[in-house]
C-alpha cells in the first residue's frame, strides 16, 4: 500500500502528467453530466416503454455503452456509437475505393480529409438514428405518458419534437465525438474508448447492487460470492491473454564503426496475441447496432423475424453474427497494425535477421505466418469472452450483471485500463519514478512493443 501511494504521489509531481490526468478527468465529467440532461418534451421518470425494451435486448447494450443515457432520453442518448460506425464505413471504403486508398497515402493531409469525411458521414447517420430513437419512443405505447406534447400542445407539437431533438441528439454525439478527440490529443489514453469505458462502468456498481438483491431473495448469497470469485478470475484470465505476446528473436550482426562496435546482440520482436485490443469487438458490436436501429422504425411487435433474432442478445443468430465479425475484424485490425514486408526491411536496414530464416521475402513470409498462427486463438478467445454474458445468464445471474460476466464490456473496460495505465507507466519511467509494475514484472499496454496499435 506505501508503494502504491509514493506511485500516486509520483504521478502528482509530474506537471504534465498532473494536467492530463485533470484535463481528462474534467472531460468525463461533462460528458456524465450531459447523460442527465433530458430532451426537451420528453419526462424521463415516466419512459416506462423504452427502459423495459433495454432490459430484454440488444438496446441494453445501448444503454450501458451511454451510461444509461439511451433509456433516460438524454441529449447524450446515442453516445459514440455513430461516430463509430463511420469510422467502419469509412476504414473499409479506403479499401475498396483507389481514390480513398490514395488519400491515406497522403500523410497527414490525407488523414485530415478522411477524418473530416468521417465527421460528415458521423451527421448523416447520427441524423437517422436520432429518428429512428424518437420514433420508436413515440410509437412505444408504454411512453405515452413520457411525452409532454400529448397532453399540452401548446408547449409543443410533435414536429418541433422530432426537429428540435434530431437536433440536440446529433449535437450531442458530435460534442461527445469532439471530447473524444480532445482527451486523445491534450489527455490521458484514447478518448473514445475512455467515453466508452466511463459509460460502462457508470452501470457497474447498480448491477452489482441488483445481483446482489437478486441472490438475497433467493437466499443464496453464498453463490453471490461464487459469482464474485468467477468473475475475479475471468477478469484475470482477460489480463493475463490481452498481456500475451510471441517474441521472435533477432539476431543483429557486429558493426565496426571507427573504434567501436555495434551489434552482435539477440533481441526479440514481440507480437501480441490480441494485437488488435479492443477495436474488433467495438466494432462488430456497432454492426449488431444496425438492426436495432432498423427496428425502431418499425411498431412494437411487428418487426420481421430475422430483424428480432438479430437484435435477441442471448439468440443464437445474433451471438454466431458477432462471432464472426469479431474474427473477420481482428484479422482486418492486425492487417493493419503489422506490415510484414515494412518489418522485413527495417530488420534488414539495420543488420537484423531471424535465425534459420533468409532475409528479405523470406523474413516476410515467415513474420506473417507467426501473425496469422497467433491472430486466430486470440480471435477465437475474444469470441469466446463476448458471448459469456449469455452463458452466464443461462446459469440464473442477473441480465443486468451478466453483461459484465464477460462480453464488450469486460473487454473494453480490461483494455481500456491497461492501455491508460501503460502509458501513466511512461511518464513514469521517462522521469526514472517506479511505475505500478516496478520490479519483477512489466505493464504492457496495448501501444507496447515494437509497433504500435491504430485506433479509432
Amino acid at each position: 500500500m506505501k508503494k502504491l501511494l509514493e506511485t500516486f504521489k509520483h504521478i502528482w509531481a509530474i506537471e504534465e502528467l498532473r494536467k492530463r490526468i485533470t484535463y481528462t478527468l474534467m472531460l468525463l465529467v461533462i460528458y456524465r453530466l450531459g447523460s442527465y440532461i433530458i430532451l426537451p418534451g420528453i419526462d424521463a421518470g415516466m419512459l416506462e416503454g423504452l427502459q423495459n425494451q433495454t432490459k430484454n435486448n440488444i438496446l441494453g447494450l445501448i444503454n450501458t455503452f451511454a451510461g444509461g443515457a439511451f433509456a433516460r432520453g438524454a441529449i447524450f442518448a446515442l453516445g459514440i456509437m455513430p461516430y463509430i460506425s463511420a469510422s467502419i464505413f469509412m476504414q473499409l471504403v479506403s479499401i475498396a475505393i483507389p481514390s480513398f486508398q490514395r488519400l491515406q497515402k497522403e500523410g497527414e493531409e490525407g488523414r485530415r480529409k478522411i477524418n473530416q469525411y468521417t465527421r460528415i458521414l458521423t451527421i448523416i447517420f447520427t441524423s437517422v438514428q436520432a429518428y429512428a430513437y424518437l420514433n420508436n419512443i413515440v410509437s412505444s405505447p408504454g411512453n405515452q405518458a413520457a411525452l409532454l406534447f400529448n397532453f399540452d400542445p401548446n408547449l409543443m407539437s410533435k414536429s418541433m419534437f422530432f426537429i428540435t431533438n434530431i437536433f440536440l441528439l446529433t449535437a450531442g454525439t458530435m460534442f461527445t465525438m469532439w471530447m473524444g478527440e480532445r482527451i486523445t490529443d491534450r489527455g490521458l489514453g484514447n478518448g473514445i474508448s475512455l467515453i466508452i469505458m466511463v459509460g460502462i462502468i457508470a452501470r457497474l456498481p447498480a448491477a452489482l447492487v441488483a445481483e446482489f438483491f437478486f441472490r438475497v431473495n433467493k437466499g443464496g448469497l453464498i453463490l453471490f460470492v461464487v459469482e464474485l470469485l468467477i468473475w475475479f478470475f475471468v477478469v484475470l484470465l482477460v489480463i493475463m491473454l490481452t498481456q500475451g505476446t510471441r517474441k521472435i528473436a533477432v539476431n543483429y550482426a557486429k558493426r565496426v564503426m571507427g573504434n567501436r562496435q555495434y551489434g552482435g546482440a539477440r533481441q526479440f520482436l514481440p507480437i501480441k496475441i490480441l494485437a488488435a485490443g479492443v477495436m474488433p469487438i467495438i466494432f462488430a458490436q456497432a454492426l449488431l447496432f444496425l438492426p436495432a436501429t432498423i427496428g425502431s422504425f418499425y411498431t412494437e411487435g411487428n418487426a420481421p423475424g430475422w430483424l428480432m433474432s438479430l437484435m435477441n442478445p442471448y439468440g443464437f443468430w445474433h451471438n454466431a453474427f458477432l462471432v464472426f465479425m469479431i474474427i473477420i475484424f481482428t484479422y482486418f485490425y492486425t492487417a493493419i497494425i503489422f506490415n510484414p514486408v515494412q518489418m522485413s526491411e527495417e530488420m534488414k536496414r539495420n543488420n537484423g535477421f531471424i535465425p534459420g530464416v533468409k532475409p528479405g521475402k523470406h523474413t516476410a513470409n515467415f513474420i506473417d505466418g507467426v501473425i496469422s498462427r497467433i491472430t486466430l486463438p486470440g480471435a477465437v478467445f475474444i469470441s469466446l469472452v463476448a458471448v459469456l454474458p449469455v452463458f452466464a445468464a443461462k446459469a440464473d445471474v442477473n441480465q443486468e450483471f451478466s453483461q459484465f460476466y464477460g462480453g464488450t464490456s469486460l473487454l473494453i473496460l480490461v483494455g481500456v485500463v491497461l492501455d491508460t495505465l501503460q502509458q501513466i507507466e511512461s511518464y513514469l519511467l521517462m522521469r526514472k519514478y517506479d511505475g505500478f509494475m516496478s520490479g519483477g514484472g512489466k505493464l504492457k499496454g496495448r501501444m507496447s512493443g515494437a509497433y504500435s496499435q491504430v485506433d479509432i
